[in-house]
């Protein structure tokens, strides 16, 4: 990253800690669908990518063609407000969502806390979106703008009183404009969602997915939180049923932490899931060999960090939290390191 988007990030930060975490963020995309739309060059100066870096190394993956291997991670741009924003930065794909079928509010606020000394956040939004049909309706206005190789992935989930039927409802409702689909089964801010990675009951509900949505490469997001041998389970039942696997979501651990709202209950992200990420790619490799596609995702805070998770077997990488710490020009260095 150079020297001046660094020292012009450090010195901005402070000012966008001192607003709630989550009102800034919501700012935040309704800024950058603005600029994202009517200034795209502010966006590439931002991140650091030009148009020619965007597009300089594509890649197929789950039998699509993607312009880079860096995307956005799903719970930033729940609602796909931003969808132009995110491509003016640079990124070669985005991940939306989760969406579940009906509109839900989610968790009473505030469900967004940050951890400084720890460069990480503590979430239990609860899959506070507008429904997937509001989604599918963004996603179409904005495709004709979208630049070649930038792949729109939709993350699906259910609602808080729902069931597994609400999976295959919410993929009806994006197949038609979402590039592939990620089955959340993993997040901790749902009761019950992650008994849902129990390999029998998750293949039912990969079956169910197909059957909904054929067209679409179909790629699974894990717990961090599983043991190596119930991850390894999952992984191998899901060579024949799935394209991909997302490794990993947040964690309900909590250690080594030196933040003082650490003991905040929702899921972590940030900078503690580093190694995490990397020891379950590398493990998920090994099992999957090259059956199966892996996005990393978690704890990828630097241009370094992103290409440790290639090193290790990924074949795309996600960023989150880390631009919350560094910047937006992260995504240029992780572009150019990937």
């Amino acid at each position: 990253m150079s020297a001046w988007r660094r020292i012009a990030y450090r010195a901005a930060r402070p000012l966008l800690f001192a607003f709630d975490a989550e009102a800034i963020h919501h700012t935040t995309l309704d800024l950058l669908a603005t600029f994202g739309r009517r200034l795209p060059a502010l966006c590439r100066l931002a991140s650091g990518v030009g148009t020619g870096d965007a597009a300089r190394d594509p890649v197929e993956v789950i039998g699509l063609r993607f312009r880079n291997r860096v995307g956005l991670g799903a719970g930033f741009d729940k609602d796909g407000v931003a969808i132009e924003g995110w491509a003016s930065l640079g990124f070669g794909f985005v991940e939306l969502g989760t969406v579940t079928p009906r509109p839900q509010a989610g968790n009473p606020r505030p469900r967004l806390t940050r951890l400084p000394r720890d460069r990480a956040l503590i979430n239990r939004m609860g899959f506070n979106n507008a429904g997937a049909e509001a989604l599918a309706q963004r996603i179409d206005a904005a495709r004709p703008r979208l630049p070649d190789g930038f792949v729109v992935g939709v993350n699906i989930g259910r609602n808080r009183d729902g069931d597994v039927d609400d999976y295959p409802t919410a993929a009806r409702a994006v197949a038609d404009v979402a590039d592939y689909l990620a089955i959340n089964v993993s997040s901790p801010n749902t009761p019950g969602l992650r008994d849902l990675e129990d390999p029998g009951r998750l293949h039912e509900l990969l079956a169910m997915v197909r059957e909904a949505a054929p067209a679409q490469p179909l790629v699974v997001k894990l717990s961090p939180d599983l043991t190596h041998n119930r991850r390894a389970d999952i992984v191998r039942g899901l060579t024949d049923v799935a394209t991909g696997v997302v490794l990993s979501n947040t964690t309900t651990v909590r250690v080594g932490l030196r933040s003082g709202s650490a003991d905040e209950t929702g899921g972590l992200s940030g900078a503690p899931l580093g190694p995490l990420t990397l020891g379950a790619v590398a493990e998920a490799r090994r099992i999957g060999s090259d059956r199966l596609a892996i996005v990393a995702s978690g704890g990828i805070a630097s241009g370094a960090d992103a290409a440790a998770a290639i090193e290790a077997g990924a074949d795309l990488v996600q960023l989150w939290t880390g631009m919350i710490y560094t910047g937006p020009g992260l995504i240029g260095d992780a572009v150019r390191s990937c």
